[in-house]
């Protein structure tokens, strides 16, 4: 997994994978965005649980704290987010299934880290987590999380109803960055990583850059080509005043 993202994070630098702003006909017959979301989330939510349930941790912690955290992040992400988008935007069937291809690999790579292979640390049951990482991790997740989706309520308003022109967000960490959502996905999964400390998790916070990153590198140029390097300004990329 960990040579595959290397793969994906020079390849998506030349490739714009092909949903949202970036679709094109070249990807291959479409479905209904919220029908693709749903389809391409669900699996991880499916797996993880399904190898939680084979797994003989039941309630034990810290596992059951940092999988229920995992699983709150894709049930908003299959059974809220979807329904949440405005428009008629259309997902390429190649895209879906690419994605939901790499929640089954990650769901059950996330499960086996922590139910199958935990660290041997996890022996100290709740009192691992009164450790400084676990914090530290948790706090940068919920911050992470709160970026996120406050980025997404950011971009779902920038239209009203029947427009379909291109906006640069302006609100939130949309000010020092053009991917805000970005950057709070991979503050949550790097907080997740701080507080799970499986090679797994640190796996996910690669695959998480390797996808996003470029991605983000991608949407930075298309708004400084669209609106003007002055509309876009001294904003970053992904992570304020660095990329």
């Amino acid at each position: 997994m960990t040579g595959m993202g290397l793969v994906v994070f020079i390849a998506l630098y030349f490739v714009r994978a092909g949903y949202g702003m970036f679709r094109t006909r070249q990807w291959g017959p479409s479905i209904d965005n919220r029908t693709g979301w749903v389809l391409m989330e669900a699996p991880s939510i499916i797996v993880t649980s399904w190898l939680w349930a084979q797994s003989d941790i039941g309630v034990m912690l810290p596992q059951c704290l940092f999988l229920l955290l995992f699983l709150l992040h894709y049930a908003q992400r299959t059974f809220v987010f979807p329904f949440l988008m405005t428009g008629r935007s259309r997902m390429p069937l190649s895209i879906v299934l690419m994605g939901a291809v790499f929640n089954v690999l990650n769901g059950a790579m996330q499960a086996g880290g922590l139910c199958w292979f935990p660290p041997a640390d996890y022996a100290a049951g709740a009192g691992y987590l009164a450790q400084p990482h676990v914090w530290a991790g948790f706090l940068l997740f919920a911050a992470g999380m709160g970026v996120n989706l406050h980025s997404d309520h950011v971009i779902r308003h920038l239209r009203r109803p029947g427009d379909t022109r291109h906006y640069l967000p302006q609100r939130g960490m949309y000010r020092y960055v053009t991917s805000a959502n970005y950057l709070g996905e991979l503050a949550e999964w790097t907080g997740f990583a701080l507080m799970a400390a499986t090679p797994a998790a640190w796996v996910f916070v690669w695959w998480t850059a390797a996808n996003l990153v470029p991605r983000a590198d991608a949407i930075h140029k298309k708004y400084r080509a669209e609106f003007g390097d002055e509309a876009v300004g001294r904003r970053k990329r992904i992570l304020p005043f660095v990329y």
